[in-house]
């Protein structure tokens, strides 16, 4: 049983036609790189229920979830923006992984706590968003998504934001805490820099013009030997 797995799952843009098949397995981590417009979010979207599909089936842990509501996916997203409220504390922020409700149950209050401690957080627990730094935020975040403990995890670019040094100290943290899970989740992680893929991806998936291209491992990815791949680490490689 994979725990992703997209067949014929098409999303029709105005004159971008999008189609996905992809099979993900159970604890793996899938790195997915490509130009900007190819479909890398999207596909993102779809297995998280945000977009839905024009057509084809898309199954999470072995059961049909093409139609099934954001919230009741076995899955986790942490965004390029932290989606955290100003208004709430760290604390508060987390504890919204398991409570939408105001009054925190102590249970719930302690479970929150763990989860910021985990990330590196302890004693920040008080501080609202804008008190925080952008690396910080972004650990509230991954905190929020390790509280709700979903065997998939999606990250549509958290880190990109981030300088080279705290981008990699908050890909190793995600690497930790898998290696710490008693199950590790499966891992489908976008991004814009292929040696973040190189060093953490059991797999890479590179998408080009709303298809999967290529997928195999980082090293054979990246190899260039397709002149579409050859092409996009050009143009990264120039930009950075």
């Amino acid at each position: 049983m994979s725990a992703i797995e997209l067949h014929g799952v098409t999303h029709a843009y105005p004159g971008s036609p999008m189609r996905f098949d992809l099979r993900v397995e159970p604890g793996e981590w899938l790195a997915v790189i490509g130009p900007s417009g190819a479909g890398k979010s999207t596909l993102l979207d779809l297995v998280a229920g945000f977009l839905p599909p024009d057509s084809g089936t898309i199954r999470l842990l072995g059961r049909d979830a093409t139609r099934t509501a954001p919230a009741e996916r076995p899955l986790s997203v942490v965004f390029q923006d932290d989606n955290l409220f100003p208004h709430l504390t760290a604390e508060r922020n987390v504890a919204l992984g398991l409570s939408p409700t105001w009054r925190l149950a102590p249970k719930v209050r302690d479970k929150a706590r763990q989860a910021l401690a985990r990330v590196g957080l302890a004693g920040l627990e008080n501080r609202r968003p804008g008190e925080l730094s952008g690396g910080e935020r972004q650990r509230v975040a991954l905190a929020r998504a390790v509280l709700r403990d979903r065997p998939i995890l999606l990250l549509d670019e958290p880190f990109a934001a981030l300088g080279p040094a705290l981008r990699g100290d908050m890909l190793a943290l995600v690497a930790e805490l898998r290696r710490e899970a008693a199950t590790p989740p499966t891992i489908v992680m976008v991004t814009h820099h292929p040696e973040d893929a190189r060093e953490h991806a059991d797999r890479m998936a590179f998408l080009d013009g709303g298809r999967i291209a290529l997928v195999d491992t980082p090293a054979a990815v990246l190899s260039g030997a397709d002149p579409r791949l050859a092409a996009y680490l050009g143009n990264t490689t120039s930009r950075t």
